[in-house]
């Protein structure tokens, strides 16, 4: 029997979970609410709250297992990419454990680990597949062709379409973290109803800056001729942007499985979470004609003391 003990510490939540014999048995994630207050995550508070929360979240993921740390045969740890305070904190945690239980240290990509999740449980994508790898600070097409040998076949120039949905809610005056909030919105609305543009981007790479310009300039317009337009307005805002957001990061992902004839789709990352994204993909893939993985996972949360 082998038990891995991984800790994740790249942003704002501090995460660690139990794996035995490749199934997941705990997965702990500590919160950061301190970070409401300032509309988006401030590294260095970040690093602090991490220091705070890895040891009960360690020490939850372990009781939740019903094991003994003397149990765990090795350490899996985020070395990057990520905030460099953030990452600090689990690396310095993790390599003080490996050290005190004489067990080996495993560093872990970030990116990589994303698309590696398809792997935990069946149905498993077959090599090579392509993954659309989206996060708060990564917006990447990437051709899987074996475990550790991956490609980046298109990424974007300037934002991640994770920090356009972040940035917009900001926008709207919502709160942080605000992308779950357009998508919640945006169930109610119309996407049809307000037109955002599409970045005349070449080949497969990415752009989300105009965009954020874009939604900024009309929120502002509209808002001057009627102060109440947001209010009155929300819902369609909400998925008229999410709809073009979505667009862009599909027909791009269309043209990638298109020109490298994959007949096999997933996503990762945090905004893998959107439901209009997931629906979106589920629709590429049948007119596609393609397979489609879109992981589900089940994580306990545990709020910061």
């Amino acid at each position: 029997m082998s038990i891995v003990l991984g800790i994740e510490s790249s942003c704002d939540e501090t995460s660690a979970s139990i794996c035995i014999d490749g199934k997941i048995v705990s997965n702990i994630i500590a919160n950061q609410t301190i970070h409401e207050q300032y509309g988006g995550v401030v590294p260095e508070l970040a690093s602090r709250v991490h220091q705070q929360n890895i040891v009960p979240a360690v020490h939850e993921a372990i009781l939740a297992a019903k094991i003994n740390k003397k149990h765990i045969d090795a350490v899996a740890f985020t070395r990057g990419p990520g905030l460099l305070g953030s990452l600090l904190v689990g690396t310095c945690f993790s390599k003080a454990f490996a050290l005190a239980n004489s067990i080996p240290l495993i560093e872990v990509n970030h990116m990589q680990a994303h698309i590696l999740a398809h792997f935990i449980d069946e149905p498993k994508p077959k090599f090579p597949f392509l993954c659309l790898t989206v996060s708060g600070g990564h917006t990447q097409i990437v051709l899987v062709k074996d475990y550790f040998d991956m490609e980046i076949v298109g990424e974007t120039l300037d934002d991640a379409a994770g920090e356009a949905f972040d940035k917009t809610a900001k926008i709207l005056n919502l709160p942080y973290p605000g992308g779950p909030l357009i998508d919640k919105y945006a169930k109610l609305g119309d996407p049809n109803r307000f037109k955002f543009p599409e970045p005349k981007i070449e080949g497969l790479n990415f752009s989300f800056s105009g965009l954020k310009t874009a939604i900024l300039y009309f929120v502002r317009d509209h808002v001057k001729e009627n102060p109440n337009f947001l209010q009155e307005n929300l819902n369609d805002v909400c998925a008229s942007v999410q709809s073009r957001i979505v667009s862009i990061l599909l027909n791009k992902f269309k043209r990638a499985a298109e020109q490298y004839q994959i007949k096999d789709l997933a996503i990762a990352g945090g905004v893998s979470a959107n439901s209009g994204l997931r629906e979106g993909l589920t629709n590429l893939g049948k007119q596609l004609n393609c397979n489609v993985f879109i992981r589900n996972f089940n994580i306990v949360r545990i709020m910061p003391r």
